[in-house]
């Protein structure tokens, strides 16, 4: 795995470096009179996917056209602050719920 990670952020890389927008952007910047140095963080997550989660992801995929979300997809989603039906709660990110 680690191989295939460390392949992903050469291909990143390589992708970056070989971008002809990028590369014109950076050409503008250098015409203006300033340096560039380009830092880019990619943050990388793998989670395992059980065999029975995965054919049920499948099969909810074929059956609609705007597809269900997975439980990953609701916590990201949740992360960022954005309900959806699929995650039961109905009451808007704004608004506080009172007991």
């Amino acid at each position: 795995m680690k191989d295939l990670i460390q392949k992903l952020g050469e291909a990143i890389h390589e992708s970056v470096a070989e971008s002809d927008d990028i590369a014109g952007v950076v050409r503008e910047i250098r015409e203006q009179g300033f340096d560039v140095l380009l830092m880019l963080e990619a943050t990388i997550g793998l989670n395992e996917v059980d065999e029975n989660e995965e054919s049920e992801t499948e099969q909810l995929e074929e059956g609609s056209e705007g597809g269900p979300f997975t439980k990953n997809d609701l916590s990201f989603l949740k992360s960022l602050r954005i309900t959806t039906e699929d995650s039961g709660d109905s009451a808007k990110p704004d608004e506080e719920k009172s007991e």
